[in-house]
């Protein structure tokens, strides 16, 4: 078992409910996030999109919390959802017990997954920067999809320089830690991040063109986080939960970071059409169909 398996397994052996509640709970910095990036203005919006989607694929489910939201937004008599995950399956599947119409299977993104079948809809978000081949896993989702079925994708953005050089610096020291030496680091990295929001502060700085700093107003804890280091903290997290995420982040070797142009190669090689592109400071999210 590598790195990154073991880091993830880990993760949700020792976090099985990791920010379910949050990703459910509409309104919620999670929720919106998830929603907003993915193109969807509200949960009707959301709905609407999957009520035509016949088989969903969840892949790289974790515990099952986005999966949740899928089954929670479409109607299980006649939409299947099933999610894949290479270490957290069995988590998920006890985390959805109660709900219909929905499967989990232990499954590797670069292994054979034709057994899975067909589907019109995949969901594959903060997961393929983990996997030993970001691309060629993508292209094996991509294989599955139906005539006019969708895949949506969200990977890791390269960021400001600073910022990666202190994650990198930070990532090759812990990843060599076992879970309890790491989450004491990340540990001491959430009280940073809980401490710098508690201040409130405020600050407005010039645009650093050399350091890729922007021009603005920003709250003092974000302004760390998107330019300088990864110190997450969400205040409707447990303390625990956001150390986990911080860990998340920093334990796993497998961090790919990747540009807008580069993933549209990815969707424009395989023959997709694009229809929805979005990057905020972490991340590029874009889903395109099989036409």
């Amino acid at each position: 078992m590598n790195n990154t398996e073991t880091s993830f397994k880990d993760k949700w052996d020792n976090n099985k409910d990791l920010a379910f509640t949050e990703t459910l709970r509409e309104g919620s910095d999670i929720y919106n996030w998830i929603l907003n990036r993915n193109g969807f203005e509200n949960k009707l919006a959301f709905q609407k999109f999957l009520v035509s989607k016949k088989r969903v694929l969840d892949a790289g489910c974790g515990n099952g919390r986005v999966t949740a939201l899928l089954r929670v937004n479409s109607k299980p008599e006649t939409t299947e959802i099933v999610g894949i995950d290479l270490v957290a399956a069995e988590v998920a599947k006890e985390n959805l017990k109660e709900e219909s119409n929905v499967s989990f299977f232990q499954k590797d993104l670069l292994g054979d997954l034709t057994d899975l079948g067909k589907f019109d809809f995949i969901y594959c978000q903060e997961v393929l920067h983990h996997t030993n081949d970001p691309q060629r896993s993508f292209n094996n989702l991509v294989s599955l999809l139906d005539t006019n079925g969708e895949i949506a994708i969200y990977v890791y953005k390269k960021k400001a320089p600073v910022r990666e050089y202190v994650d990198d610096y930070i990532r090759d020291i812990i990843s060599k830690y076992d879970y309890e030496k790491a989450m004491a680091v990340c540990k001491q990295i959430t009280e940073l991040g809980k401490s710098l929001h508690e201040t409130k502060a405020k600050i407005t700085v010039p645009a650093l063109d050399l350091l890729e700093i922007d021009a603005g107003e920003f709250d003092l804890q974000r302004f760390i986080y998107h330019f300088f280091m990864k110190c997450f903290w969400n205040p409707d997290l447990s303390f625990e939960a956001n150390v986990a995420i911080n860990y998340d982040w920093y334990h796993p070797q497998n961090c790919t970071r990747h540009t807008v142009e580069e993933i549209k190669n990815w969707f424009t090689e395989s023959g997709l059409q694009i229809n929805h592109v979005f990057q905020d400071y972490y991340g590029i999210t874009i889903k395109g169909k099989k036409i």
